[in-house]
């Protein structure tokens, strides 16, 4: 037997689709190592002989597993890649509508075929009006999620569903939810997607370096494989949803305190200390309420949030002064200090929202503009498929009676 299996070899071994065999690797069921060219995957052989002969294993009790064959976001080895290329890479190399592009067409675009996204006249009115309605101190995210719907009304095409004319709503839909925000300052014409968002949550314009963090942010965030939202939003499309009823789905999703919401609970956690040697408090009253610290820890990551990490030695450089910086600062040096887990995107997104002086909730609203590019891209897969995604249950109620 040869020492190493391709992953072909591997799945045909064990009598399982590539999918499957990838399951097992995130389980930590099966070893991966990599081909002389960093590409390929490959298997010890003894040890998925050691697999096939004890059999499939069993999914432990409350473990829940659905694969999808995707093509748009690799995670491993405590990397993050979008078609093959490090995210945190083009985090600080590429802007967030080439980022999205790669997503949605596996290619980047040349950087002269740059132009603004543009929501059509109607869709902005419809979307405005309908996020005027809500009462004052509605948060960012809740006026988004009311937002996406009055645009479709305006659509007639919307379930035109060939990838040309998906991704042209990708483009429409994420600059008509930034546009339809209320404006907190003048933006300039043209304004890209992460100046234009930054008018939105801010009342002060960016300097280059919170703009570069913006950005940056908006890359790292736009897609993460299989998150619930995205999970969501792929189920609408295979089911051949349009795109804004898509995105729709995701943005309910994406609300939830453990997904694109624990940024909101990293916010408060912020602001409840009056300043960096308050911390020790308020995370002891935390704890003491048998609370987590929100914004730290991630079961995908063992050895860290990538993303936390560029994102957060950007907040760095761009304001080292910050007095919101300096009660972070003094957040991360009390977990530590305690031996808790390393902070992820969540926590350092809340402060930059904080340093940067924007409103509650900005950081859910990154999120949610940012993770709207995945679920075009992998709406765009969905659509292309022929079978809608329907994962069975595990019944646990009451036997039959008869």
């Amino acid at each position: 037997m040869a020492d190493f299996l391709t992953a072909t070899e591997a799945a045909r071994r064990l009598g399982v689709k590539p999918a499957t065999l990838y399951a097992y690797v995130s389980r930590g069921v099966l070893s991966r190592g990599k081909a002389a060219d960093g590409r390929a995957s490959l298997f010890s052989a003894d040890e998925v002989g050691r697999l096939a002969r004890r059999g499939r294993p069993r999914r432990p009790a409350g473990a829940a597993d659905i694969t999808v064959q995707s093509a748009i976001t690799e995670i491993a080895d405590d990397r993050l890649r979008f078609r093959g290329l490090d995210a945190t890479r083009l985090a600080v190399s590429r802007s967030f509508e080439e980022v999205a592009e790669l997503l949605w067409t596996g290619d980047l675009p040349a950087r002269a075929a740059r132009q603004a996204w543009q929501a059509t006249p109607a869709a902005l009115a419809a979307g405005r009006a309908a996020q005027a309605a809500l009462p004052a101190g509605t948060l960012p995210l809740e006026r988004l999620q009311v937002i996406v719907p009055a645009m479709a009304a305006t659509d007639p095409l919307r379930l035109q569903l060939d990838p040309s004319a998906v991704i042209a709503a990708g483009r429409s839909i994420i600059a008509g939810m930034v546009a339809c925000l209320p404006s907190r300052v003048t933006a300039a014409a043209g304004e890209p997607i992460p100046g234009l968002l930054w008018t939105r949550l801010c009342d002060q314009r960016a300097g280059s370096g919170l703009m570069r963090a913006m950005s940056a942010a908006l890359v790292l965030l736009a897609d993460h494989e299989l998150a619930a939202s995205t999970l969501a939003a792929r189920a609408a499309a295979s089911v051949r949803a349009d795109p804004y009823a898509v995105v729709g789905t995701g943005l309910g999703a994406v609300s939830g305190a453990l997904h694109g919401g624990a940024s909101l609970g990293a916010e408060a956690l912020l602001a409840a200390a009056s300043g960096p040697d308050d911390v020790p408090r308020v995370v002891a009253e935390l704890l003491r309420r048998g609370e987590k610290v929100p914004g730290f820890g991630h079961f995908v990551y063992r050895g860290g949030d990538p993303r936390a990490i560029v994102l957060l030695d950007l907040v760095r450089r761009a304001a080292p002064k910050s007095g919101q910086l300096a009660v972070a600062e003094a957040v991360l040096a009390e977990v530590r200090q305690k031996s808790l887990p390393e902070p992820n995107i969540d926590f350092v997104l809340a402060t930059l929202a904080r340093v940067a002086g924007m409103v509650r909730g900005a950081g859910e609203a990154i999120f949610a503009v940012a993770r709207t590019a995945g679920w075009i891209a992998h709406a765009l897969e969905a659509y292309a498929g022929d079978a809608p995604l329907r994962p069975r249950a595990v019944y646990t109620g009451k036997p039959a009676a008869d």
